[in-house]
């Protein structure tokens, strides 16, 4: 069996409480936009719109040369000189139409493995998912390994906690007014919510982990399809899409 490096990440929605988070495993060898493929699946955000991963490493610099602040600046110098010239990297698919802004670099996501991207334990990012809504998934690297294993075991969810996203529900602060208006299961938000999704009731509580490591193993590719060769979902990536398997609704929640 072949040895690959096994990296494992803790990542959870910001920004919202009863937390919403995964514990997983993905391989080295995947894209920086796979990572992102794979946790828009986990978050149950369903590819819809950009997105991006911006990592931490202006801070984490910082963080390791504050120590030499006061020598080279005893000697004329200044390290504030050299953290101004600083940037994080941002992960995306770069369109050549696109206006980028900001101080973060640009760097093709579909371009670079995680084993160029991300190397230290401990290193943070974080993922946004749809500018409008503004979802972000802060990510920490927790472990990083060489193992004999299977790459069809990888991706995986090895624990977490409740069920993700609803696509277009205006972000966590509205995240959290259709949880409230589900767990009340009556009133004419329900009503209104229960209507456009095509459902009875949810619970926001849910986490199926086979479920999501099902479609860990099915989705990534078509994922990748959409969103770097713009091909059309078929109908029976639909039917997957929306969890008719599961003989979910039109919405597929």
């Amino acid at each position: 069996m072949a040895q690959h490096y096994v990296y494992r990440f803790y990542a959870e929605l910001k920004d919202y409480e009863p937390k919403i988070w995964r514990r997983f495993e993905i391989n080295g060898e995947k894209t920086m936009a796979e990572l992102g493929y794979a946790l828009m699946i986990m978050f149950e955000m369903q590819g819809s719109h950009l997105f991006c991963i911006v990592d931490n490493m202006r801070e984490e610099i910082i963080a390791r040369t504050r120590g030499l602040y006061d020598k080279i600046d005893s000697q004329g110098g200044k390290v504030s000189d050299l953290w101004d010239t600083l940037r994080n990297n941002r992960y995306e698919l770069i369109d050549e139409e696109m206006d980028y802004f900001g101080d973060d670099q640009p760097v093709e996501a579909d371009g670079i493995t995680l084993n160029r991207a991300m190397g230290r334990i401990g290193t943070e990012a974080t993922m946004m998912y749809d500018y409008g809504d503004g979802w972000e998934v802060a990510l920490r690297l927790e472990e990083c390994e060489r193992q004999e294993i299977s790459l069809s075991l990888l991706p995986r969810v090895l624990e977490g906690e409740g069920f993700g996203i609803i696509e277009d529900v205006g972000g966590t602060g509205g995240l959290e007014q259709f949880a409230e208006a589900m767990k009340r299961g009556e009133g004419e938000d329900f009503d209104e919510y229960c209507e456009w999704l095509g459902i009875e009731g949810f619970d926001m509580d849910e986490f199926d982990i086979e479920d999501i490591n099902f479609r860990l193993k099915k989705l990534i590719r078509v994922y990748r399809e959409s969103y770097e060769y713009h091909y059309e979902p078929t109908e029976q990536t639909l039917k997957l899409l929306l969890r008719h398997y599961k003989g979910k609704g039109p919405s597929g929640y």
